[in-house]
This record gives C-alpha cells, structure tokens and sequence, in this order.
C-alpha cells in the first residue's frame, strides 16, 4: 500500500437471492467515503430464460438509492407510484428522506429470454437537514449524463461535479460519481477536489500511481492531491467521493444520524406503516438482525 491509498478493501461476497453482490462499504476497517456509506458491485450474474432479480419490496429511509447498470434491465416501482425500466449507462436516483418503499425485478419482455445483469448500487446518506425530506424518484438517460473522453479514457459523471464537469442528478451534498473506462495504455487524473474519494477496480488491469490494483478491490485514496489512474488492457473503474455528512447508522435497509429512529423505522415496518408498492403483494419481512 502506498502513501496514496489509505485503505484498500476486499469486499465480502452477499447472496441476494440468486446472484452475488460484492459489498465494499459498509465496511469493518471504514463505514463511509464521503456521503456514500453503501456499495454494492453485483454481478455480471447470468439468468436462464424464466429467472431474472426478484428484489421484494422493501423500506428505506434517510438516504438516496442510486442504481447504474453496465449490462441488463431493471424494472423499478415504488410507493410513490413511479415504474421505470433502468438500462445502461442511464440512473435511478430515489431519494428516501422520511420513507419510502420500492422493488427491482427483471422486466417481463426480457425473462423469455437468457439475461446478464452487471451493475453498481450505492446509498447516499443524507445530511442531517435533508433526511426527513419528501421522498422523490427522478430518472435520468444515459444521454443527459455528462461525457468526455480524454488520454484514452472515457469518464462519464454520473452524480455531483468534478472541475467544470456538472451532472444534472440532484444530490443533497458535495460529492461524486464517475465511470471511468480506459483503453490500454490510457489514464485519467482524479482531481482532488473532495477531502474523501474511492476508486473500486470493476476489471483487472488498473493502476494507481502506476503501482497495480488488483480487480474488485476498493482503494480509499489519501486527501489533498490529484490521482493518477492507469491501465495495462482495457479496463473499467468507478470512482466515489465527496464531502462527509457526519457519522451514521445502518441497520438493514435504514440509515440514520439517529438510533431512535432506526428504531421507529423496525417498527414502521413489522406494523406495516409504510406505503405499499402498487402492483406488489409480495415484501421482505423484517430481518432478526440487521
């Protein structure tokens, strides 16, 4: 490990009922990288024709979801009422605030058929002032997220701003996402605009500060100077960071600055409180242990 990376996580491997996700935060060495205190790398999973992801319904509260996908479909609902179909390269941004509940499942014009899903999930906690908002759903193509392509990389902003670089995605606080994708031989410098960034090696063949990093791994990067990332084939990274909003709780599915309020959410949800999702019948029960 170098005076450039702080900490470098091996995610645990999390069954989500028929395929694998890689989980990198929370993690026990850090529990957050700037507001982002969940990450999740699922796949690639391949499904026969009749399979596909069914995620129950379920609560969230206090933070925002974001969903990317680099391969596959997911069909979202909510109990705001929204139903959106999530492609590539494009985002989901529901932000929770006071509660809400949502399902993905495989959409039914693609389970005919054999499917690969390959895709980042992430939680945004929410500043202190901001979580009990309304919960929204806001939907975002592919085409109206910034792109450029630079030294035989092609970075796609995702949420937040890095130097003149703004995505359209409403976020609470200073943060953010990219996508980088490099050719061999090419390289992109992360700019060190946030005091807290991350870079999750998606493929194998990167490097940072030419020294190698090895695939699925989560390289926590020291605050202050611009980073160098580099490949040897082409390769894929994503990038997080941003500004901390204070510490937080996580137990299953809600995340909280307050633990009486986790509290008020177990119960919410075991009374059945919280809004249905229309169109569902089915929903995930409350865990023993969170």
């Amino acid at each position: 490990m170098t005076r450039t990376i702080l900490h470098l996580l091996t995610p645990h491997s999390q069954d989500l009922g028929g395929f694998q996700a890689r989980r990198c935060l929370p993690h026990a060495a850090l529990k957050m990288v700037g507001p982002f205190i969940f990450f999740d790398h699922i796949g690639p999973a391949t499904f026969p024709p009749g399979k596909g992801v069914d995620v129950r319904p379920h609560p969230h509260i206090n933070l925002a979801t974001v969903t990317y996908l680099f391969d596959g479909a997911l069909m979202h609902r909510d109990s705001l009422g929204s139903v959106q179909k999530i492609l590539p390269g494009a985002v989901n941004w529901m932000t929770a605030g006071r509660g809400i509940v949502h399902s993905e499942r495989s959409p039914l014009d693609t389970r005919a058929q054999r499917t690969t899903l390959h895709a980042i999930q992430t939680w945004v906690a929410l500043p202190e002032e901001h979580e009990e908002t309304e919960p929204t759903f806001r939907h975002y193509s592919a085409e109206m997220l910034p792109q450029w392509i630079a030294e035989g990389a092609t970075i796609k902003l995702i949420a937040g701003q890095v130097g003149e670089y703004r995505s359209p995605v409403h976020t609470f606080s200073p943060m953010v996402y990219l996508e980088v994708q490099l050719m061999s031989g090419g390289s992109y410098r992360i700019p060190a605009d946030y005091s807290e960034r991350a870079i999750y090696s998606v493929t194998a063949g990167l490097r940072v500060e030419g020294e190698p990093l090895d695939q699925h791994r989560l390289a926590v990067l020291a605050p202050g100077k611009s980073v160098n990332i580099s490949a040897d084939q082409e390769a894929r990274c994503v990038v997080i960071g941003g500004e901390g909003v204070g510490p937080r709780i996580k137990w299953w599915n809600f995340v909280s600055s307050r633990p009486e309020r986790i509290e008020q959410a177990k119960r919410d949800w075991q009374q059945q409180r919280f809004e249905s999702v229309p169109e569902e019948e089915e929903f995930i029960p409350l865990p023993e242990d969170g």
